[in-house]
Order: structure tokens, then sequence, then C-alpha cells
């Protein structure tokens, strides 16, 4: 049920088994991988709302059968929905949300439905429903845009280069708005290109990591868009879990926050490919096309914020944590 190579260091300091949490997308990857750490550390109840639309109901079928799990099929895009998922929650982590620059750039009608109407159901179900105690959001490094600042730095960035990113910087405005009208005091988390278990290769818009260990695994060239040098700050899922645990737990928040969530370092996907050479074992080299619309050529985030302010201190590298999602891969029967 739980993946032994995973959530072995405890992240939290309250007593988990007296609380409530809503997961929404929570049979999406982080989300499932969330709902894995609470279930590890004996949450005392555990909502999952999900439409199964960008989820799998693998990634959370075990946990299912437990009895302090609640599985709710249904979408935040329906306000009822929403509100009935907040009944008796004390803590919110919503990480529902159609990811993808891409596909925002095929749909930006479905992507703005989804992530700016759904976070904005969800942000007034917790203005109306006191109990909550904590909103933790899925923000994105998206929202960095054309800034060719390096690291990448709370209150300094560019102008959004896709819909997506305007849906996530939307999602920051309005938490900012709920923080100063209502005093809904929120914390977003700019996830920087998050990887590991339970990330589908086989989504038709799955990220890098995920596609590239399944073309080694099956002893095929990945093909990457570009000359091989776009860097990213790759961020292993567990850090991500940390984060948010961490947030939930943040006691001092006087107004809306938003955390860079990543690992300080830069990875070219010239470099991953090298290292995944050496994990596979095989000698296999990339293709190179042209490069993606939308995407920006590198990308590293200062932690330092999160750092000081949450206690984050990301435990997972990226080399380990590559070598925990290629054998997560070889072990999965997706693949």
């Amino acid at each position: 049920m739980f993946n032994p190579s995973l959530y072995n260091h405890s992240y939290h300091s309250i007593d988990l088994s007296k609380h409530s949490i809503l997961v929404t997308g929570g049979a999406g990857f982080i989300g499932s991988n969330l709902v894995e750490y609470l279930l590890k550390y004996n949450a005392k109840h555990i909502r999952i709302l999900d439409n199964l639309s960008n989820g799998y109901f693998e990634n959370i079928n075990e946990f299912l059968t437990l009895p302090n799990v609640e599985f709710i099929q249904g979408d935040i895009r329906d306000f009822k929905t929403c509100v009935e998922a907040v009944k008796g929650i004390e803590f919110v982590s919503h990480q529902a949300a159609l990811g993808s620059v891409p596909r925002s750039i095929s749909d930006p009608i479905t992507t703005n439905e989804v992530n700016i109407s759904g976070f904005l159901n969800m942000l007034t179900a917790v203005k109306e429903n006191k109990q909550v105690k904590r909103f933790v959001y899925a923000a994105s490094s998206s929202t960095y845009g054309d800034s060719k600042e390096l690291p990448k730095v709370e209150g300094i960035e560019g102008k959004p280069l896709s819909p997506y990113a305007v849906t996530k910087l939307v999602n920051e405005l309005y938490a900012d708005v709920f923080s100063k009208v209502y005093g809904v005091h929120a914390i977003g988390l700019r996830y920087f290109n998050v990887f590991g278990p339970k990330q589908n290769p086989n989504n038709a818009y799955a990220a890098v990591i995920p596609l590239f260990c399944k073309n080694f695994i099956e002893g095929r060239s990945p093909t990457i868009n570009g000359d091989g040098e776009t860097s990213r700050d790759f961020t292993f899922v567990e850090n991500v879990i940390q984060a948010n645990i961490k947030a939930f737990e943040y006691n001092a928040l006087m107004k809306h926050e938003v955390y860079n969530t990543a690992c300080g370092d830069q990875i070219s996907l010239n470099e991953m490919i090298k290292i995944l050479r050496i994990i596979s074992g095989k000698e296999i080299n990339a293709n190179f096309t042209d490069e993606r619309q939308g995407d920006i050529k590198h990308s590293l985030a200062s932690i330092e914020l999160i750092t000081k302010k949450l206690g984050y201190q990301p435990q997972v590298k990226f080399k380990e944590g590559l070598q925990l999602a290629y054998d997560y891969y070889l072990k999965n029967e997706k693949i």
C-alpha cells in the first residue's frame, strides 16, 4: 500500500490523528502522494475530491479500503460540490488543476474553467466554512513568465508566456484579494517541475522525466525539444509533500503568502540523459527537435523564503529522486 522508499521521515509536529484534511485532486500525482503521507502518519480523516479526468483511480484504490479515507468523485467547477467537500474539514490542500503548458495552448477555455473558476469555487467555499484552519494551494513557477532573473525570487515576476501561466497567476491574485477582503489567509506553493512515483508517463501531456524514464526502460531514444541545454529546478515529490505539511502547520500566517517550492539546483536535459544512462546501464542518445512554444530556457528557484518561514529543507536531491522514479516505473505495470 505504501512505497517503502518514501516518507520515512516525518515533517509534521502536530498530531495528525486529531485532524481532518481535504485533498482536491487527490487521485492525481501530487495529491495521491500527499494522501499517502497523511495515511502513513495516521491522519484522523482524509477526504479526496477528484473528477478522475486528470487523476487515476489506481493511485488511491488501495487507500479506499481504510476507514479514515473518503472519496468524492466530483468537479471543482461545481460550487455545491466544493461546499460539501470542505464540510468538517480543518486543512485543505488544493491540488486539483489542469497542468501542462501545451494543453493550455490547445485548450485555453477548459484550462481557465478548471484552474480559475474551480480555484475561485474552492476559495469561496473555504471562506464560508469557519472550521477550515488553513488553505494551501498548488501555485506554479510558470508565474515567473518571461523574467530572466536567476534564481527566481518571490516578488520579481515577468509576464506569463502561456494560458496555463495566466491561470496560476490569477490564482495568486484571487488568494491575495481574499486575504485582504475576507481575512482568508492562504499559502501558495510555487512548484518547480515536480517529479516522482505516480506521475503518469502515458498521459498525452506527460512531463519530461516520466517520458524519458519510459523511453530508457523500453530502449528507445527520448526526444528533446531544443538543444538539450534547457534547464530546470527539478523537484522530487517528497520535497513538495514536506512543503505542504509545513504550510499546514505555519501558525504565524497573517496574510496571503507564496513560496517557491524546489531544490535550488539546476539540471539540464542533456545532464539528465547522462544520469539516466548510468541508472539504466543503457547507452541511449536523444533525438532533438524544435523548442516548445510557451517554454522558458532556464529556471532555478531561490528557496530562501520558504526555508526561513516554513523551515523547509529539501531531503531528496535530483539524482536520488531520479533513481527512485526510474525504479518505480521499472516495477510499474503501466510501463
